[in-house]
């Protein structure tokens, strides 16, 4: 009874936040405009902003003219000052908190900027929302009668010249309030273990006679806990474990190459998977509807959002345009300023808008991560999506997977080599990759065009990796656990063939 009631409290506070998020869903454009000028206006005598003019900048045409466009390596050098003691450089808080990152095809650390505005405002408030938005969809769930299993990265926080720095998920964990203990597992101690797989065995060791109704985390991690707790359990599936889970909050990986490994681990028709979109330098947008593949972007975190048609990417050098002027069926690079002192900073990242009222998105990729080395441009969705038609076709499912290219040599045509880590193998790889092939070519023009009777692309050429490589590769990079993420398409050979060698 005790529980019911406890639940009942908890959705009742965290339903009010809806009327908040309607504000900004009738009201997206003039939320945003606000929301720039506010920002312009607490940084304006800061170092960047008194260099910039932040004091006169009236609008967006005025901040583009005045702030350039920046990638990490360009506010580098500010961040690095930052992290040494000096304060109001970017932001006027003092901050001493850092995200600790590093991308899939950059070995050098970066260390991204959270002040105590972003994280009370950006990610503790989406933590919130994402339960309020959860909850708006499903009026009798019982989420707070047990305890939500969270998996984050597996690095403490390490105290360094004055500021402390480690995983985003860790830094979210060491700054929860004393409650969240009573509705979440495993315990902060845990939470914070810096060796993965002894981290790992620990949270079984707390978790498998709790009542878990939801799990949050991201789909390549939580897929290696859950079978894991099955090897130390004994049972057929999670629910023989945790018979009252509901929900799966996910994100950081495309969900698709694992959705139809977790319907078998979790065999209930109704349980739900929802989405989250966050990174280090922020939290985005969270999927605001049951059985949705579009996630609702978020305008009243402390972001501002610009946005850079994918057609005309030229870097630092592009031209954005703002909420107002975006389009359905266009990919973007997005630009971000925050509340933690990035200006105009792009994360690489794309994105696709689904709708525009409200603004829903869906993304698409990396500005980074594709191959384009003989014309291709086949990006990570066209990857996707004919993994996932063909494995439908052949039976097949995959745990991992990495391209890279063949270059051309002695007139030979090029092609794209492949490791793939099966759950299930298909029955005849030759016919798998046929499918594969068709399935690309039909998704993406240009791939078809560049496979015109192989004179400059030839049949794509697949490895069949065994089990647990690139389980071990990451291991051997010290990247087990958290963000740490499977380089999926890369226009050099470097993880092909470190892979390769193992």
């Amino acid at each position: 009874m005790a529980f019911q009631i406890i639940n009942s409290i908890i959705s009742w506070f965290l339903k009010k936040r809806k009327h908040q998020i309607e504000l900004f869903l009738k009201y997206p454009v003039d939320v945003q405009n606000e929301l720039l000028l506010k920002l312009l206006n607490t940084a304006k005598n800061t170092k960047f902003g008194k260099e910039k003019e932040f004091s006169s900048i009236k609008n967006h045409a005025d901040f583009t003219n005045k702030v350039p466009i920046q990638k990490y390596e360009t506010f580098e050098p500010l961040i690095e000052r930052c992290r040494k003691g000096e304060q109001n450089l970017f932001w006027p808080t003092d901050i001493k908190w850092f995200a600790k990152s590093s991308g899939t095809t950059n070995a050098k650390s970066k260390f991204i900027p959270v002040s105590e505005e972003s994280l009370e405002y950006c990610h503790m408030k989406a933590g919130k929302d994402m339960l309020c938005l959860y909850i708006n969809n499903n009026e009798d769930t019982q989420l707070f009668t047990g305890k939500g299993l969270k998996l984050g990265g597996s690095s403490e926080i390490y105290k360094d010249n004055n500021s402390y720095f480690g995983d985003l998920s860790a830094i979210i964990t060491e700054n929860l309030p004393f409650w969240a203990d009573f509705s979440s597992a495993p315990s902060q101690e845990t939470a914070l273990l810096a060796e993965w797989e002894t981290k790992m065995e620990a949270i079984i060791d707390e978790t498998i006679h709790e009542d878990i109704t939801s799990l949050v985390g991201v789909p390549s991690w939580m897929l290696v806990l859950l079978n894991r707790v099955l090897e130390r359990t004994g049972k057929n599936n999670i629910l023989e474990v945790w018979p009252n889970l509901e929900v799966y909050f996910h994100g950081g990986v495309n969900f698709n190459p694992y959705r139809e490994q977790y319907k078998k681990l979790i065999p209930k028709k109704e349980f739900k998977y929802y989405e989250t979109y966050n990174a280090s330098e922020g939290f985005f947008a969270i999927q605001d509807r049951n059985n949705s593949k579009e996630l609702l972007l978020m305008l009243d975190y402390g972001i501002f959002y610009e946005f850079i048609p994918m057609t005309d990417y030229k870097g630092e050098n592009s031209k954005t345009i703002t909420l107002a002027d975006v389009k359905k069926g266009i990919d973007y690079a997005l630009v971000i300023t925050t509340n933690s002192g990035l200006w105009r900073y792009s994360i690489g990242d794309t994105i696709r808008f689904t709708s525009l009222d409200p603004y829903r998105i869906k993304i698409t990729g990396r500005t980074k991560h594709y191959i384009n080395v003989f014309g291709e441009e086949l990006n990570i969705e066209n990857v996707e999506d004919a993994l996932k038609l063909t494995c439908d076709k052949t039976n097949a499912s995959i745990t991992d997977y990495t391209v890279g290219p063949i270059f051309m040599k002695d007139k030979k045509s090029g092609g794209h080599e492949w490791i793939i880590e099966f759950s299930k193998k298909p029955n005849n790889m030759d016919y798998f990759t046929e499918i594969l092939d068709n399935a690309l070519k039909s998704i993406n023009s240009d791939y078809e065009a560049k496979r015109y009777n192989s004179l400059t692309l030839a049949m794509p050429k697949i490895h069949v990796a065994k089990d647990g490589l690139f389980y071990s590769w990451l291991k051997k990079k010290g990247k087990l656990g958290g963000q740490h993420k499977i380089p999926r398409l890369s226009n050099k050979r470097a993880f092909v063939e470190e892979l390769l060698e193992l």
